[in-house]
């Protein structure tokens, strides 16, 4: 799906999406990811959901947002609460969706100028 335009182009924007890709700025990527507002996108060495642990989220936790909207892959899970205990513990909430979900939300969000970050889990079958 292709999104229009807006004027928060100076950021790091959902520009389109499909079920093995997201386009950040009119930049294509096909690996898992995190997306901040104010930085470049960067890998996120998540290759499936099965295999989250609490490890995997000490780089968000390092960015210090307010919400984390993890995508999932190509259909909503729920992440157990003791994975992301330590971002909870310091009141970031988590909020898990599928991926073209969480590109729209975080997209939303951050026009709002929230401090978010997207985790995508962009799993290769």
């Amino acid at each position: 799906m292709k999104l229009h335009s807006t004027p928060t182009q100076q950021y790091q924007t959902i520009t389109a999406y499909d079920a093995d890709s997201v386009e950040i700025n009119a930049i294509p990527f096909r690996h898992s990811l995190i997306v901040l507002p104010e930085t470049k996108p960067v890998l996120w060495p998540v290759e499936r959901f099965d295999n989250l642990n609490a490890a995997d989220f000490a780089q968000i936790e390092a960015t210090r947002p307010d919400v984390v909207i993890l995508g999932t892959g190509n259909r909503q899970r729920f992440i157990h609460p003791k994975l992301i205990s330590s971002l909870t513990s310091q009141r970031i909430g988590v909020e898990c969706m599928d991926n073209q979900a969480a590109c729209r939300t975080y997209n939303i969000l951050m026009a709002e100028g929230r401090k978010v970050a997207l985790a995508l889990i962009m799993e290769i079958a």
